[in-house]
């Protein structure tokens, strides 16, 4: 506190602080203050909060998210702070009238987060809302006592929005989700996971067209007819999460992979109805630099392949229970994704052979290769040694013991970190279904395992 220019303070997680050692901060030093965080400061009362935000006049950003009740005398004392922009509350519980004064208090509000509070009701909401007349973000995640009557005042109240999230907010109907669309159009960020969204909602959505975030996993009732108008009226789109939204199929991912080539990031996980085809839209997505397509079971190498020659910007990729993904895609990987940074291989049909081509790219960082039958502990230790950029590796605790003891330091020694997943597993052959192209033209049928 003799830093007469301090400006931002982190004591995140400091539970030896407590309202005594707050009052440290009450001196002339605290006037140059912009950002401070206690977050998980388990042992600061709204007391000690009220208190030294009174000797910080040019507070900016002040986050409290798993601090402190958020009281009646709390929000008022934020009157102090007429310049607070940014006020972060997660995990909060708010006592009767105390999210109340805070609407009262910071008028000057753009950003406010209250994710996953209790003690969060419909009407202390609507009340703040209408108070915060510059809010631009907002994220009332895992609300669930929240209504249509919420998302109606907010909707109403701060049609600026640029950033909603709202993931399982579950007393939230479909009718209520449309409001969004239609009333906030300057929205370029949206999480509403787990929702009760349907194919009228995304058709309401797509009047948001500059959306370059979109996460609606979980949303059961949307189908390929739904996102089609995504893709056709969502060109700054970047960031798409589709994740378990099961009656999504190849139509619908190639109408975002033709209407959204800014495209970066797409979660296809357990969308179970894609197949290749849909590999092969998105490998037209020159930008695309994270692919999460975990148990999809109809996509093979053949579109891994598309995506590896056409995507170069490739740096993640998930392809947890791929069955039908083997070495090909592999090689195809280590030819043409050098920037892979990040690969899940677990429950795929990859050998020693591929394993090897993959070690092959310097800059990959992290491995998660737990649950692989055609891999041995020669060529599992063969490709750590080689791939020399590890910084993180995901294995099965079988083959801690298969292991030279003495190779593993080698790699632990140059900064590898490694996590051993102790899950029983049971190899199941099942039909020869996957087909490896080999020299002429020539395809031989290849084993597949299932991992149950």
């Amino acid at each position: 506190m003799k830093l007469p220019n301090l400006e931002v303070l982190s004591l995140v997680g400091c539970v030896g602080i407590d309202d005594d050692a707050l009052a440290s901060l009450e001196n002339e030093c605290s006037k140059s203050l912009q950002v401070l965080d206690m977050s998980n400061c388990q042992n600061v009362t709204d007391e000690g909060v009220s208190s030294v935000v009174k000797a910080m006049p040019n507070l900016l950003e002040l986050n409290l998210s798993y601090c402190c009740h958020v009281t009646p005398s709390m929000g008022k004392c934020f009157q102090m702070i007429p310049k607070l922009q940014t006020l972060k509350l997660e995990g909060c519980k708010f006592m009767t009238d105390g999210l109340k004064y805070i609407g009262i208090s910071c008028a000057s509000l753009r950003e406010l987060s209250l994710s996953k509070c209790s003690g969060l009701t419909d009407t202390d909401l609507s009340f703040v809302v209408s108070r915060l007349k510059s809010l631009l973000k907002l994220d009332i995640t895992c609300n669930r006592n929240i209504t249509d009557a919420s998302l109606a005042a907010i909707t109403s109240s701060c049609p600026s929005l640029i950033s909603l999230k709202m993931e399982s907010c579950s007393h939230v109907s479909s009718e209520g989700l449309r409001m969004i669309g239609k009333r906030c159009s300057q929205l370029e960020e949206l999480d509403i996971t787990d929702s009760d969204l349907d194919d009228e909602g995304l058709k309401a959505l797509s009047g948001c067209s500059k959306l370059s975030s979109l996460k609606i996993g979980i949303c059961m009732k949307i189908s390929d007819e739904g996102l089609m108008h995504i893709g056709k009226s969502c060109p700054e789109l970047r960031d798409i999460d589709l994740y378990r939204s099961g009656a999504i199929s190849d139509v619908g991912v190639t109408q975002i992979a033709q209407g959204c080539p800014m495209l970066e990031s797409i979660n296809l996980s357990y969308c179970t109805e894609i197949t290749d085809l849909s590999l092969a839209a998105l490998s037209k997505c020159a930008k695309l630099n994270t692919l999460e397509i975990r148990g999809c079971p109809s996509v093979s190498s053949v579109g891994l392949s598309e995506i590896a020659t056409g995507c170069r910007l490739l740096a993640k990729l998930d392809i947890k229970k791929c069955f039908a993904i083997n070495d090909v895609g592999m090689l195809f990987l280590s030819q043409f994704s050098h920037g892979l940074r990040q690969i899940n291989l677990s429950y795929c049909s990859v050998t020693d052979i591929g394993l090897l081509s993959l070690s092959s790219i310097c800059g990959l960082q992290s491995m998660t290769i737990v649950h692989l039958a055609g891999i041995t502990p020669n060529g599992l230790m063969a490709a750590l040694m080689v791939c020399g950029g590890l910084k993180k590796v995901k294995l099965h605790t079988a083959f801690r013991s298969m292991m030279p003891p003495h190779m593993l330091n080698v790699v632990e020694a140059r900064g590898c970190i490694f996590q051993w997943i102790d899950k029983p597993f049971q190899v199941e052959q099942e039909r020869c279904d996957i087909w490896k192209q080999q020299s002429q033209d020539v395809l031989v049928p290849l084993p597949s395992y299932r991992i149950i």
